[in-house]
Order: structure tokens, then C-alpha cells, then sequence
């Protein structure tokens, strides 16, 4: 049954119920164990049907009827995972269903030995070691089968599984589409355009079918692609129409806050999910990652127990119980974990990177490299695993390789202040000045998580004797290090004042001089240096030296760097009456 209702109509939420439960089963039956749970767990959210209203189990061709037995016998084995025989007694069948269990029987069959090879060498596998050798044999097969026309939606969905495995990326994804059109309620086509989708552009040339089904798929592509307003307006809106109670969509909505490092707000909607469905092993090591960025032992301690008692041999488990130990700084035991998780699914995206992060922290640069470019070779939008190569060729100082790999971190996460502050790094170290001053005011302009942006940009102004500029961006820091509600200790802020102090000391500006050496002052290493300048001024005061009228305070800001190109106005000199250390 095609999803009769068009993109963005849910006015008959029945409608939908119905046609979810008919694909769950109908998923089921052919061993799509995920996205029988997918549709399940989205119709579990609405409303329950009435018996006179409940989907009729789907109708038997004559087909059918002769292959039932065969069909009956090798799905118990194949529900048994021993794929090789369910698939020799499908061998000869004609019937839609049966043909399709007996080529993802063969598929499976190929990726289980695959997996098992891969993890008996779980030494440093270059790609392409592992084949799953079936899928030639397969593609072949099932590519006359398309020309034919002779294949249903979930034998579309497994052509363009096998077209993706075998790296034929456009192929697979107008294979995709095509199954979306001919079974639109097949989640698991979906998700595979979801993984092969790189950009906003990709998706624009997509002719996708007009189905309710549609909106799900642009909400998900939208949190990978990290435009994330767009995302989470789609889930609001999918709430408002009467998914509420859908526990896949708080997840992806908790998932988004994540992504946009809103951590509070994800927390919350974390623990919300957890009180729900309290059994939950998905995206409980995003929520680990939360609570290691916020170093909530305890908690991430509970959860790792928690989820141990559910189920230990599940990836998210490994993970979080990594996570657990990196924050506790054991850090081999927390490789461990990951490379457990590895073991249990190559495929694992997070495991990768987190692995690399670990070998980051015990100075093993080439292994983190190679955890690195695994996690990569999974998902290319992984910008954390670009970013951990970006720090790795930093230790090793190859910074010409560096700019690449934060280049493509900066690509991915266009408004992440991190990625900008690496990228001007780098540039500083290349010696290209004019590019890394770029990076730091940009980074300073998209709200800068470190604060860090704006010292590093003084301080180059400083090395190119730009001294107007360089107070211009201390005050600048010192007003937003001071204008935090909760106080950072910050090592910069002692080097500001001594910066400032000496300027307004050279432009002969005693007050705001004196007033800056005061503060200096009240840190360690620049009190002696601040009392010594306050001996000079009051000096200089007696000698009844007054402010020289040619040489101006700084009050521009350097045209070249003003976001936006606003008529610079004038700053006064910094007024630290407020400010007390």
C-alpha cells in the first residue's frame, strides 16, 4: 500500500496508524528487524485502533502459497542468524517475499563473515582488506532483476545496499529513491539517503515522493547536515500534528541540542526520554557525551552501571562505560572499552573517534591516526574525527597538514568557534598573518566557547607592532571575560591588563594607565610589573608630565575587522571602576 496521504498532511493520524503497523509487519516478515521497530515505535506513539479498523494481514499470491513452506523454514533459521541455510532452502523461489529473504539471507551471510574476519585481525586494517564476497555475485543477480522491473520496494532497498557497500555511490542513490518512491513507508530506505546525502546541495536535485513519510526524512537529514534550526522546527512540527509521545523523536530532538552544544537543554531532554522508556540503550552515549563535556561523575557513573545491568554487550554500553573511564583519566582502560565496542560493530561511528581522543591523551599519535581515518571511512561528516587528525599533525608539526584536516572540520561546522581558533593557529604558524587574523575575528563574531579568539588575535597584532588594534581587542576581552556571569579563571586576563596598562603608560593616559596596573596587580605573575609601572607614573605625575595631545588613545577599531561594516564608533577607554579581581 502506497503512504496515500501527501508530505505534510497528518490530518488522518488513523490513516498512518494503520499504514505503520501493516510495514511493521510487513518488515518483520522479511528479517528488517530496525525498521519494523522504527515503524512500531512511531505507531506506538498514536492513538490505538479499534478491531473493526485494524489493518488486514497482507493478501497470499499463488506464488506465495507454494513457496509458504520453504519461506516458513528458513526464516526460523534465519531468525537463528544461521544465514547460509535459510538461504539454501529459499534456493528457486519466485515468490517477492521469499526471494528477498533468500538475497538478504546471502548478504548477511557475506557481512557476518566479513565482520568475524575483521574482528579476528583487530589490528590496523587498511581498507579493503575485508570483503563481504558475496556482494558481486548479488549485485549482478539482482541488477537483471531491476531491469526487468521485477523488483518490489524492499528488493530495491537491498540493491541499493549492496550498490553502497560496493562504493557505487550514485547508483545506490537512485536506487534509494526509487524505493522510496515504490514503498515510501520503508524507513530503512530512507535512513541509507540519509547516510549518503554530503550536503544541502545533494538533497535540492532529490525528486522524493510527496509523503507524510518525507517530513521524518528532511528532519533527520537535517540534524547530520547540522542545520540544525531547520531540524528541530521540523520536529516541532511533527509534534504539533500528534507525535508527542514518539520516543524516536524526542531522541533526535535531544540529539540536535547536542549538536548545537545547547548541553542543558539536551541534558533535560535526556532525562525526560530516560523516565519514558527507562530501558533505552540507543543514543545513551550521546547522553554519556554530555555528561562527560560537563564532568558529572556521578551521574555518568550511575548510567554506566545502569546500562551494564540492561544489556553489557551492546556498543552504546562499551561507550559510555569509556566514557566513564576517560573522565576518571584511565585512559587505557577507556580504549579498551572502545575497542570492545569496535569488536562488537566495525561500523560504530562514535567508537572511532572516541578512540582516537584516548590514544590522543596516552601520546600514541599513530594510532589515534589510524582511529581517526577509520571513523572517517564510516561517516565523512564526522568533523570531531577531521578535528582529532587536525590536533594529531599539530603534536607532530605538520601544520601544512593540519590546515587541511581543520579546513574540512571548519567546512563541516561553519559556526564552531574551535574549529576557527585551530585554523588561525595554524595559519600563525604558516606565517600567513592576513588569514589567521580572519580565523580569530570570525571566531570572536560566531561567540567564542573558549574565549581564547581574542587574545590570540591581539597578540598577533601585538608581533606585527599593530598596538592600536591589540588594546582594542584587550579591552574587548577584558569587557566579555568580565561581562560572564559566572567568573572563569583565565591566564590571559593578568597579560591584558599588563598589555593595556603599558599602552595607556606609552600614549602617556596616567589614569587608565594606573588604573590597569592596579589590576595587574592582583594577579601573580604580573604584580611586580604593575607596582613598578605605578612607581613610573607617579614619577612622571610629580614631574608634572600632562597627556600629549598628538598621540591618541586607541579608539578605532581596525576597519579590516569589523564584522559587519558598521561606521567604527568611538570606544572610550576601558572603565574599570566596575571591575574588581
Amino acid at each position: 500500500a502506497a503512504a496515500g496521504l501527501a508530505g505534510g498532511d497528518f490530518s488522518d493520524l488513523r490513516e498512518i496508524k494503520k499504514q505503520l503497523l501493516s510495514v511493521a509487519e510487513r518488515s518483520r516478515e522479511r528479517g528488517l528487524q530496525h525498521s519494523g521497530k522504527w515503524a512500531s515505535e512511531l505507531a506506538f506513539a498514536l492513538e490505538p485502533l479499534p478491531l473493526s479498523e485494524l489493518p488486514p494481514p497482507p493478501a497470499l499470491t499463488e506464488e506465495d502459497a507454494r513457496d509458504l513452506d520453504a519461506y516458513t523454514l528458513a526464516k526460523s533459521y534465519f531468525d537463528l542468524k544461521e544465514y547460509d541455510r535459510a538461504a539454501y532452502f529459499l534456493r528457486g523461489c519466485k515468490s517477492q517475499k521469499a526471494y528477498f529473504l533468500y538475497m538478504y539471507s546471502r548478504y548477511l551471510s557475506g557481512e557476518k563473515k566479513k565482520d568475524d574476519e575483521t574482528v579476528d585481525s583487530l589490528g590496523p586494517l587498511e581498507k579493503g582488506q575485508v570483503k563481504n564476497e558475496a556482494l558481486r555475485e548479488l549485485r549482478v543477480e539482482l541488477s537483471k532483476k531491476h531491469k526487468a522491473q521485477e523488483l518490489d520496494g524492499f528488493g530495491l532497498y537491498l540493491y541499493g545496499v549492496v550498490l553502497r557497500k560496493l562504493d557505487l555511490v550514485k547508483e545506490a542513490i537512485d536506487v534509494f529513491v526509487e524505493a522510496a518512491h515504490v514503498l515510501p513507508l520503508h524507513w530503512g530506505a530512507w535512513l541509507e539517503l540519509c547516510n549518503l546525502i554530503t550536503d544541502k546541495e545533494m538533497l535540492k536535485f532529490l525528486s522524493l515522493p510527496d509523503t507524510w513519510m518525507k517530513e521524518f526524512f528532511l528532519a533527520h537529514i537535517y540534524t547530520e547536515l547540522q542545520l540544525i534550526e531547520e531540524a528541530l522546527q521540523k520536529y516541532q512540527s511533527l509534534i504539533d500534528a500528534g507525535f508527542s509521545k514518539s520516543t524516536y523523536i524526542i531522541s533526535q530532538i535531544a540529539v540536535a541540542y547536542h549538536n548545537i552544544r545547547d548541553i542543558d537543554k539536551a541534558l533535560s531532554i535526556f532525562n525526560e526520554l530516560r523516565k519514558q522508556d527507562p530501558y533505552r540503550i540507543e543514543n545513551m552515549d550521546t547522553f554519556s557525551n554530555l555528561l562527560y563535556v560537563r564532568s558529572m561523575k556521578p551521574e555518568l557513573s550511575y548510567l554506566a552501571h545502569n546500562l551494564c545491568e540492561i544489556d553489557k554487550y551492546r556498543v552504546e554500553t562499551c561507550c559510555v562505560i569509556g566514557n566513564y573511564y576517560s573522565l576518571r583519566s584511565q585512559h587505557e582502560k577507556a580504549a579498551l572499552y572502545f575497542q570492545r565496542a569496535l569488536k562488537l560493530n566495525p561500523r560504530y561511528l562514535g567508537a572511532w573517534t572516541l578512540m582516537g581522543h584516548e590514544y590522543m591523551e596516552m601520546k600514541n599519535t599513530s594510532a589515534a591516526i589510524q582511529a581517526y581515518r577509520h571513523a572517517i571511512e564510516v561517516n565523512k561528516r564526522d568533523y570531531r574525527a577531521w578535528y582529532g587528525l587536525g590536533q594529531t599533525y599539530e603534536i607532530l608539526k605538520m601544520p601544512f597538514y593540519c590546515l587541511y584536516y581543520y579546513r574540512r572540520a571548519h567546512q563541516l561546522r561553519p559556526n564552531d568557534s574551535r574549529m576557527l581558533v585551530a585554523l588561525g593557529e595554524c595559519y600563525e604558524k604558516l606565517n600567513q598573518l592576513v588569514e589567521s587574523k580572519k580565523c580569530y575575528w570570525r571566531a570572536y563574531a560566531v561567540g567564542d566557547v573558549e574565549k581564547m579568539a581574542l587574545v590570540k588575535l591581539a597578540k598577533l597584532h601585538e608581533q606585527l607592532n599593530e598596538s592600536e588594534q591589540a588594546a582594542q581587542c584587550y579591552i574587548k576581552y577584558i569587557q566579555d571575560i568580565y561581562s560572564c556571569s559566572e567568573l572563569v579563571e583565565h591566564v590571559e586576563v593578568s597579560t591584558a591588563f599588563r598589555y593595556l596598562a603599558q599602552y595607556y603608560f606609552k600614549c602617556k593616559l596616567w589614569d587608565e594607565a594606573s588604573a590597569c596596573a592596579q589590576q595587574c596587580c592582583a594577579f601573580n605573575d604580573t604584580r611586580e610589573e604593575g607596582k613598578a609601572l605605578l612607581r613610573q607614573i607617579l614619577q612622571l605625575r610629580n614631574q608634572g608630565e600632562t597627556l600629549s595631545a598628538d598621540i591618541a588613545a586607541p579608539v578605532f577599531l581596525p576597519a579590516s575587522l569589523s564584522a559587519t561594516n558598521t561606521p567604527t564608533r568611538r570606544v572610550s577607554p576601558l572603565n574599570l571602576s566596575s571591575v574588581t579581581p
